[in-house]
């Protein structure tokens, strides 16, 4: 009889163990979702906004920290004049630009 006591509390035990460790797993993948992907997802969000909103002229900073002027636009790429020098004209993938600026906000 005894030891159907101590069976019945170590299960017990044991299940609520598995229960604590299930309620740190959901708070460790809800606090990674929080300060992790959430932000990241939104920075995405905007990155992308701000490339579809790209026009020519604007100013723009490439991720290498160019700071150019952007004279023609495709689907993925640009054409972006560097420097006073016109020739200077390169073209690149949108997504190599990190900040724009519009022509009329200067």
């Amino acid at each position: 009889m005894m030891n159907l006591m101590t069976e019945a509390a170590g299960t017990a035990s044991a299940g609520g163990g598995l229960a604590l460790m299930l309620i740190y797993v959901v708070i460790i993948g809800a606090a990674m979702y929080f300060f992790a992907i959430r932000p990241q997802k939104k920075e995405q969000k905007r990155l992308s906004a701000m490339l579809s909103a790209l026009e020519v002229g604007d100013t723009v900073v490439t991720t290498s920290g160019f700071y150019g002027v952007v004279i023609d636009i495709t689907d993925e790429d640009c054409i972006v004049e560097f420097g006073s020098n016109k020739n200077c004209r390169i073209p690149m993938k949108k997504a190599a630009i990190s900040e724009v600026e519009k022509a009329g906000e200067a």
